[in-house]
């Protein structure tokens, strides 16, 4: 709180931040207005929600603190910056950016808000750095009424999500984010700008692409399928390496490189499953020569923004929030962020600074994001509800309950047809 104290001119949003990000951090069953306030001992949840939506404070200049935090705690030679992008399931038409649309979270087109996210990862730990909140463009950019409805800034305007993604890692590397290397799945790879956006940096990627991708070999002059090039590779040209530890230990694959075009330094990287024979692929470029070895090592790191997005919403209600405005969905997305960033952050500095080589069944691991966030929710002093509270609270929460469902209601009567 006293890297973001600074952000808040007044005394009273100062002090509802607080308790919202330590709501964040509690065992709280919701993460959401009413649940944190009754968590912090409000009567009512007005305070969180002027927090979210009127108060006066800057959500970017907030994220910007973070990213500073997250970097200094979690900094180590290798770092690599990850685009990715999560979906918020949500009912109805209001919120802004919703719209039936493919989301991974769920695994099917959904009603619901997508966004996109830059992660920082290195061996020390990884970390949520930045967002943006994806806003389609025939549903919502040109219909005037339902963006101010939803309080969207006149400034907005359509961006495709690879061109999000590098708002993003531009904005982190100005800010001295020391990253090597850029990857991101199949959404981002694809995208010609962003390749040769992260190439004109002098940043290198190693980016998904799709089997039906068409590189050239034989210094560019033959174009060819990746998926039929790997299918004529001889035996010899795999390698077995670890794209990194997971929750069963090293994750090893079969993979290839290949060099593709006619720079020095740009390659196809395959990679097989040793069990299914399954294949995917990766466009690579470096501005100096690296090995196959570190290659592998980048791809592999991209699972670690999924390793974020779990976290925070299995941890910090990163997708518990309520609210509909454009301002209120950054705020609360930033504030769970730096949540996780601080979880994040004391698990890196607590973590011993030598390997201490194969545990015994006796030993310990080291403290995770989950059991730092159980020790510090029994440390920190919570509100003890009386019972007066918890009635007051109740009575709020089914008065609400009974208004909706006679909006609802009257919706309903007013959609059905008449005979």
């Amino acid at each position: 709180m006293a890297r973001i104290a600074g952000r808040f001119g007044r005394v009273e949003p100062r002090a509802s931040a607080r308790a919202y990000l330590l709501g964040l951090l509690s065992k709280a069953e919701r993460k959401n207005c009413w649940q944190l306030a009754e968590q912090a001992g409000y009567v009512r949840p007005g305070p969180m929600q002027r927090l979210l939506r009127y108060a006066r404070w800057d959500a970017d200049a907030v994220r910007d603190d973070l990213r500073a935090y997250a970097v200094e705690h979690l900094h180590a030679d290798g770092g690599v910056l990850i685009v990715d992008e999560t979906g918020f399931v949500k009912k109805g038409r209001a919120s802004a950016g919703v719209q039936r649309q493919y989301t991974g979270t769920a695994g099917r087109i959904e009603n619901s808000q997508v966004g996109v996210f830059l992660a920082y990862a290195t061996s020390r730990g990884r970390a949520l750095i930045d967002r943006r909140l994806y806003l389609p463009e025939q549903s919502w950019c040109g219909d005037l009424e339902r963006r101010r409805a939803a309080g969207i800034p006149q400034e907005v305007r359509f961006a495709t999500k690879p061109h999000l993604a590098w708002e993003m890692i531009a904005a982190a590397l100005a800010a001295g984010i020391k990253a090597s290397w850029v990857t991101g799945d199949e959404a981002y790879g694809q995208d010609p700008r962003l390749r040769a956006a992260l190439e004109a940096r002098g940043t290198g990627y190693v980016m998904a692409v799709a089997c039906s991708t068409r590189v050239r070999i034989n210094h560019g002059r033959t174009p060819v399928r990746a998926d039929t090039l790997a299918d004529r590779l001889p035996a010899t040209a795999w390698q077995r390496h670890s794209a990194g530890d997971g929750a069963k230990g090293p994750r090893y694959y079969d993979w290839a490189w290949i060099h593709i075009g006619t720079g020095e330094h740009r390659h196809l990287l395959i990679r097989r499953n040793r069990t299914s024979g399954e294949l995917a692929f990766y466009l690579c470029w470096s501005p100096t020569a690296v090995t196959l070895a570190e290659l592998v090592r980048v791809a592999g790191a991209r699972w670690s923004v999924e390793e974020c997005f779990q976290a925070a919403k299995g941890q910090v209600g990163l997708d518990h929030y309520q609210v509909r405005n454009w301002t209120s969905w950054h705020r609360h997305i930033t504030l769970a962020m730096l949540a996780l960033a601080f979880l994040t952050a004391v698990a890196a500095d607590a973590a011993p600074k030598q390997p201490t080589g194969p545990h015994h069944s006796s030993d310990p691991i080291p403290l995770t994001v989950p059991e730092i966030r159980r020790l510090l929710a029994t440390a920190f002093p919570t509100h003890v509800a009386t019972a007066a509270e918890l009635l007051h609270w109740s009575t709020w929460r089914r008065r609400h309950q009974a208004a909706a469902r006679r909006s609802h209601y009257q919706r309903r009567s007013t959609d059905e047809p008449t005979g």
